[in-house]
């Protein structure tokens, strides 16, 4: 039966991984056993998908990068050339009486990255963390905690410095009536973006924007 997604002939993947339709996984690629991968999906030269590893549909994995065990990646997730994803928090190659560790000998930090968000290139995602739907993490970034819905996060360590449309364009205070249209259905304690480019109107949680601002 001819195989629904494409494998570039230099790329191995396992026969107990699974891959959706029209996904394409390019040169040198590497995808683990009990890997899950969605529909239309592109993995560029040289990514790992470790064993286990989840990853949704319409997600764009670049150049250079591993995505290892823990690590889960949902719909329309962009993760940019050589961005780094880490499962362990206390890593050591031995225990202390010198002898090597084992698979046993350490626990997966889980990291999730959810529908939409995006990490640019070279960014490193610290495990244990969530990064929120239609998030953006800044090119270089070190990400050490949570980002919220629609965060924008650079530096390092990644600090919240406003929110993104999922458009990608920076939001900005709703004013006067579209503030009215932005805040209409929404409860007390929340603030009124929109986006300047599309005129999407998003409500975000005052504490969490009150983040962005300190």
């Amino acid at each position: 039966m001819e195989s629904s997604f494409f494998v570039h002939p230099s790329a191995d993947v396992s026969s107990k991984a699974t891959v959706g339709d029209g996904t394409r996984i390019w040169q040198h690629c590497q995808v683990r056993e009990g890997a899950r991968i969605g529909r239309g999906c592109i993995l560029s030269k040289g990514v790992y998908i470790d064993a286990g590893v989840r990853i949704g549909d319409n997600v764009k994995i670049q150049n250079g990068i591993s995505v290892y065990h823990g690590v889960t990646l949902e719909d329309g997730v962009f993760c940019g050339p050589h961005c780094v994803f880490t499962n362990d928090r206390q890593p050591r190659a031995i225990k202390p009486d010198g002898s090597l560790k084992s698979t046993d000998d350490w626990t997966v930090s889980e990291t999730l990255v959810r529908r939409g968000a995006s990490i640019g290139a070279h960014a490193t995602i610290v495990c244990g963390i969530t990064i929120g739907q239609w998030a953006m993490i800044g090119a270089g970034s070190v990400v050490t905690r949570d980002v919220p819905d629609y965060g924008l996060v650079y530096g390092n360590p990644a600090r919240l410095h406003g929110f993104v449309c999922p458009c990608g364009e920076k939001l900005v205070e709703a004013a006067g009536e579209a503030a009215l249209a932005a805040g209409a259905a929404a409860p007390a304690g929340v603030v009124a973006l929109v986006c300047p480019k599309c005129d999407t109107r998003i409500a975000i949680p005052q504490l969490t924007y009150a983040g962005a601002n300190t």
